[in-house]
């Protein structure tokens, strides 16, 4: 779209075809939805940096455009503008809300929207971008929520995403991503782990649950089962040394 060929209506321009759709003019309602594209442009840049289709955005901004137009009453006394911007930004919302790649509960989302207003607003009047505590504070929430409400809106991003090209090679996130649990070397330590849990007696393994799991002591897992803590003591070392055994063997 050249936006630059856009209509611009004038003040008194606006009131008169406001005045003729109420009465059913559909040619005075087309030429109020051209004339007020700039005004759903304006309003998409809000949500610019979410990485949406601008075209999708823009559709559904002329949605919200139509309705204001439909709604306006001009006994109001209310510039056309000032009832429309929230219209039209509210089918924006809406629509971002229903067609998440995620889906999260209502209210989370409402949360977020809601933080994201008070970015904005904070932004403004601060002239910096506002960090998660003032956010919180301003809309007399706790910081973990606005945290939560804001990862809930925010859109994944596949593993294989280039973040830097160099020539011909690629950095994926993948590349950035470490897992120090999942390694094939942990794997071996379960398995051999697991190896060397079972060889122990039921008493053994018992005694092992209950000190390392439970954080009983053992006079606590001696007054359990029955014996002494000597013998707690005795087989808690046994069944030690078994399994470090057994792990380093394998």
């Amino acid at each position: 779209m050249n936006t630059a060929r856009l209509p611009v209506l004038r003040s008194g321009q606006t009131d008169e075809l406001l005045r003729r759709c109420r009465d059913g003019d559909e040619g005075a309602r087309e030429e109020l939805i051209q004339g007020n594209l700039r005004l759903v442009l304006s309003v998409i840049q809000r949500f610019a940096a979410r990485g949406e289709n601008v075209d999708d955005l823009f559709q559904v901004g002329c949605i919200g455009l139509i309705k204001a137009i439909d709604n306006f009453d001009p006994s109001h006394e209310v510039r056309f503008s000032t009832y429309g911007v929230p219209m039209i930004a509210g089918e924006i919302r809406r629509y971002l809300r229903d067609n998440s790649a995620l889906r999260v509960s209502r209210s989370v989302r409402d949360t977020a929207y809601k933080v994201l207003q008070a970015k904005e607003k904070l932004t403004a009047e601060k002239g910096r971008e506002p960090d998660t505590e003032e956010i919180a504070a301003y809309l007399g929430l706790p910081r973990q929520e606005v945290v939560f409400a804001m990862d809930a809106v925010c859109e994944p991003v596949s593993l294989y995403e280039p973040v830097y090209t160099d020539g011909a090679e690629s950095v994926t996130v993948m590349d950035q991503v470490g897992d120090t649990r999942n390694t094939d070397e942990h794997w071996l330590e379960q398995i051999a782990l697991g190896e060397a849990m079972a060889a122990l007696s039921d008493r053994e393994k018992r005694i092992l649950s209950l000190r390392f799991y439970d954080g009983r002591t053992q006079m606590e897992v001696a007054s359990e089962i029955g014996i002494s803590q000597a013998q707690v003591s005795r087989l808690e070392k046994n069944a030690i040394a078994q399994i470090k055994k057994q792990i380093f063997v394998s």
